[in-house]
C-alpha cells in the first residue's frame, strides 16, 4: 500500500488482507471465516471494549467480586478433562507482587495460546475458589507472544483496544489488533468525502482521526469523538442511498392522479350519499364504525399522495386492531373511482383468502357504472388469485383483470407474475410484507407498470401491524413516507394479560377458557416454538391438542392448525372455528398474522418465553377484536432474566409501539435490520437507541446533498457509496 495520497474507503476495499506483512495463507483463510477479506473489512471490525493499562491492578491488590484488568506472565499451564467431560485449561499468572489462577472451560486452544512466557492482560470478575483468587473464562489480550515479540512496545501503559476473538478461527484479539494497526499505518491519511462545512457545523473529527481514535486511542478521551464521527458516516451512507432511491424514483416515475375529495373523507356512518356519490363516500357512509381521528389524519396524508402526479410510496403502521384495513380499502376504492383497478397482496394464501371474504363483506352493496351490463350498473368484482385457484377459475380472473371487469384482486405477491396483466392498475396494497427490502419494493413498482396496459406506476401502500420504533423505520423504510395509526376504534377494550406463574394461576387460565366458551366465545391455544423444524413443531401441536382434549379441556370441541397441513385443510379448520363448530383452536404461529375471528376472546400462549416480544404482541392481537373483554395468558417459566422482562413487559402494556422500543433495547438492531437489504450497509457501530440525534442529523444532511444535483458534484462520496451496493443498483442510482 502506498502512503502518499489520501485513500478513500473503496480503495481500501480493493486491498486484500494478504498484502499485510503477517497475514499468510492460513490467516487469510481464518479471516475469511469472519467475513474479513480486505483492509476495509478489517478497519470496520471495531473494538468491543478497551482496557486502560495505566490503571491495571497488581495481583496482590485483587479484590474478590470486582471486575479487574491484570497484567502478568504465564508461569504454568495445564489442560485436562473434568469428570463431566469438559475441557479445562488452568493457567498460573504471576507478576512482581504475587500470582493467581485463571481457568478456562471448553477452550482447549488456550493451552497453545498461553504458553509459559506469554505476557497478557486478563479481564474478568475475580472469584474465590477454595480460598484462592481466580478468574474464569476472562477476556485475554496477549501483549507479548511466546517468541517474545511485543505487539506494540509504545503502547505499554496506554489504552488497549480489545477485539472480538475467535477460538474457532484461531484468531486472538492481539493478532486482530496487530493487523488493524499495520493497516492504519500503511494506509496513511484517509480521503474525507463529508463536506468540510458539515464537519464544522456538527463538530466532527476528520476521518483519519476517527479511525485512529477508535482503534489506537492515546487516551480514553479520544474514543467518544472518533465513535461519533464513524456512527455519523454509517447513518449518512444509509440515508444518502435512500434519498437517491427516492430521487431516481421521482425522476423515472409515470404516476397517476386519482380523484379523491376531502369532503368524501370527512363523513361518517349515516351521512348523505346517493348512487352518484364516489365509492369512497358510499363506503365510509355505510361503514359500521366512525373513523378515528388517527384514521382521518392518515387518510388525509394518503389522499394527498393519491392526487399527486408522483406515485405514492407509503408505509402504514398501525397496532393490532387499529383499523388499517379500512384505510387500505379507502385507497383501493379511490383507484376504482378513477376508473382503475386495485390489488391487495398478502404473505400467505390463508390470509389472502381471509382478506377476500372480509373485502366482499365490507364492500357488499357497492356498485359501479358498466355499460356492458343490463341496467348500466354492476356490483364490484373482487376476485382471488393464488396458487390454489383452479385453472378454469384462474383463466377467468386473468381475463377479467385484462379487460377491466375485475375491480380488485386479492392474492400473494405472485399476483405480478408474467401471465397477469391489468387493464389499468392504480393502487397496490401489501399487507404484512414489511420484510420486503428496498429493492423488492422497487421491483414491485416496475412490475406494476409493466403488467398494466396503462403503463403507469401504481401507488403503493405497505401495511404492517408490527410496530417499529421511529428510528428503525427511518433506516428500514427510509424510502417510504410513513403514516401511523396510534388510536383504537371506539368500544375496543384493552386486552387483560396474565402471566400464569403458579399451579393455581394455570388452573385459573384453563377455567377462563371454559367460562368464555360457555358464553358462546372461542379460544386459541398457541403451542411453543420448537427447535428443529416445522415438522417437529407440528408433532408438538398434535400431541398438545390430544392432551388438552383429554385433560384440561375435556368435553370441549378442540381443533388443530399447524404449518404442515395443506391449504384446504387449514381453510376448513378456520371456517369451522369462525362458525363456532370448534370451541378451541390449538395452533402454531401460523395464526400470528391477520387471522380475524371477533368471537375469540381468550388466547393461551404456552412456553411464552420462547417467543420474541413483537411476536407475543402479534399473537395477543388475535383476540380483543370485538367490544367484549378479552384475555391473554402467558404460560411457562423463562430460563433467562431477559425472558422474564419480555413477559412482564407484555403484562404491563398493550401499546405495541412502547413494546417495540423495549424489544429494540433487548434484541439490539441486528435482528431488526437483518432483512433490510443486501449489501454491506449494516450498522456495525451505530445504535438506533443511543444515536438518534446523529441519525436525524444524517437524514437532513443527506436530503440537502441529494436535493440539488443528486451527488453529481460529490464524486468522492459517490465512489464510497459504490462500496456498499452492487453494480446493478449503482448503475440505477448514478446513471446521470
Amino acid at each position: 500500500m502506498s502512503e502518499t495520497e489520501p485513500r478513500g474507503l473503496r480503495r481500501l476495499g480493493d486491498v486484500p488482507v494478504s498484502q499485510l506483512r503477517h497475514v499468510g495463507e492460513k490467516r487469510v483463510a481464518a479471516l475469511a471465516t469472519l467475513g474479513i477479506e480486505n483492509v476495509f473489512d478489517l478497519l470496520t471490525v471495531y473494538p468491543r471494549r478497551y482496557i486502560d493499562r495505566t490503571k491495571r491492578v497488581d495481583l496482590s491488590d485483587l479484590t474478590v467480586g470486582e471486575e479487574a484488568a491484570v497484567f502478568g506472565e504465564v508461569t504454568k499451564v495445564s489442560g485436562r478433562r473434568t469428570k463431566n467431560g469438559k475441557v479445562m485449561v488452568e493457567v498460573t499468572v504471576s507478576d512482581d507482587s504475587g500470582s493467581f489462577k485463571v481457568v478456562f472451560f471448553n477452550q482447549a486452544w488456550r493451552e497453545r495460546q498461553l504458553s509459559v512466557g506469554v505476557a497478557a492482560l486478563f479481564f474478568a470478575k475475580v472469584t474465590d475458589y477454595k480460598g484462592q483468587r481466580q478468574m474464569t473464562n476472562p477476556v485475554v489480550d496477549v501483549i507479548i507472544g511466546a517468541s517474545g515479540d511485543e505487539r506494540d512496545a509504545s503502547r505499554i501503559g496506554r489504552v488497549v483496544a480489545i477485539y472480538p476473538a475467535s477460538g474457532k478461527a484461531g484468531l486472538t484479539s492481539w493478532e486482530m489488533g496487530g493487523f488493524i494497526e499495520e493497516s492504519l499505518r500503511r494506509a496513511g491519511p484517509m480521503l474525507d468525502p463529508v463536506p468540510t462545512s458539515v464537519r464544522v457545523d456538527m463538530d466532527l473529527v476528520d476521518r483519519t482521526t476517527s479511525f485512529w481514535g477508535i482503534h489506537l486511542p492515546d487516551d480514553y478521551a479520544d474514543i467518544a469523538p472518533a465513535r461519533r464521527r464513524l456512527v455519523f458516516d454509517e447513518f449518512l451512507r444509509l440515508q444518502l442511498l435512500l434519498a437517491l432511491r427516492r430521487r431516481r424514483l421521482e425522476e423515472s416515475s409515470a404516476g397517476i392522479r386519482h380523484p379523491i375529495s376531502d369532503d368524501d373523507l370527512d363523513v361518517g356512518p349515516g351521512a348523505l350519499s346517493d348512487p352518484s356519490s364516489s365509492l369512497v363516500r358510499r363506503f365510509l357512509v355505510g361503514h359500521h364504525f366512525a373513523l378515528t381521528s388517527s384514521q382521518r389524519k392518515v387518510l388525509g396524508e394518503i389522499a394527498k399522495d393519491l392526487s399527486s402526479p408522483l406515485p405514492m410510496h407509503r408505509l402504514l403502521q398501525g397496532d393490532v386492531g387499529s383499523g388499517k384495513t379500512v384505510v387500505a380499502l379507502t385507497a383501493l376504492l379511490a383507484s376504482l373511482d378513477g376508473g382503475r383497478q386495485g390489488a391487495l397482496m398478502a404473505p400467505t394464501e390463508v390470509l389472502a383468502e381471509q382478506h377476500l371474504a372480509s373485502l366482499r363483506k365490507d364492500l357488499e352493496g357497492l356498485t359501479k357504472p358498466d355499460s356492458a351490463v343490463l341496467g348500466g350498473e354492476r356490483p364490484l368484482s373482487i376476485q382471488l388469485l393464488t396458487g390454489r385457484v383452479r385453472a378454469k377459475d384462474r383463466a377467468s380472473v386473468l381475463g377479467g383483470l385484462h379487460d377491466g371487469s375485475v375491480d380488485i384482486v386479492v392474492g400473494t405477491h405472485a399476483l405480478l407474475s408474467d401471465d397477469v396483466r391489468f387493464k389499468a392498475l392504480g393502487v397496490i396494497v401489501i399487507d404484512e410484507q414489511h420484510r420486503f427490502g428496498v429493492e423488492q419494493r422497487a421491483a414491485l413498482r416496475d412490475k406494476g407498470r409493466e403488467r398494466s396496459d396503462e403503463a403507469a406506476d401504481p401507488d403503493l401502500l405497505v401495511m404492517t401491524a408490527t410496530p417499529i420504533p421511529r428510528t428503525a423505520a427511518m433506516v428500514v423504510f427510509g424510502d417510504l413516507d410513513r403514516s401511523v395509526l396510534d388510536e383504537m376504534p371506539v368500544g375496543r377494550l384493552p386486552i387483560t394479560t396474565y402471566w400464569a406463574q403458579s399451579e393455581d394461576d394455570v388452573t385459573s387460565c384453563w377455567q377462563r377458557v371454559r367460562d368464555e366458551v360457555a358464553q358462546g366465545r372461542r379460544a386459541y391455544v398457541i403451542c411453543p416454538l420448537v427447535e428443529g423444524s416445522e415438522r417437529v413443531e407440528a408433532t408438538s401441536a398434535v400431541q398438545e391438542r390430544t392432551r388438552l382434549a383429554l385433560e384440561e379441556l375435556r368435553g370441549l370441541s378442540v381443533g388443530l392448525l399447524h404449518g404442515q397441513m395443506k391449504g384446504p385443510e387449514k381453510e376448513d379448520v378456520m371456517a369451522q372455528f369462525r362458525a363456532g363448530e370448534l370451541d378451541v383452536l390449538v395452533a402454531t404461529v401460523v395464526i400470528e398474522v391477520g387471522v380475524d375471528v371477533p368471537e375469540a376472546s381468550v388466547i393461551v400462549i404456552e412456553d411464552a418465553w420462547r417467543f420474541g416480544l413483537a411476536q407475543l404482541h402479534q399473537l395477543r392481537g388475535r383476540v380483543g377484536r370485538s367490544d367484549v373483554q378479552s384475555y391473554c395468558y402467558l404460560l411457562g417459566t423463562p430460563p433467562t432474566p431477559e425472558g422474564a422482562i419480555r413477559l412482564q413487559a407484555l403484562v404491563d402494556s398493550n401499546d405495541g409501539f412502547a413494546l417495540a422500543e423495549i424489544d429494540l433495547d433487548l434484541r439490539g438492531e441486528g435482528t431488526l435490520l437483518g432483512t433490510r437489504q443486501r449489501g454491506r450497509s449494516d450498522l456495525r457501530l451505530a445504535s438506533l437507541r443511543r444515536d438518534e440525534e446523529l441519525l436525524l442529523a444524517a437524514q437532513k444532511v443527506a436530503a440537502a446533498m441529494v436535493a440539488s444535483d443528486g451527488l453529481s458534484g460529490e464524486p468522492e462520496m459517490v465512489d464510497e457509496l459504490r462500496l456498499f451496493i452492487d453494480d446493478e443498483e449503482a448503475d440505477y442510482l448514478f446513471k446521470s
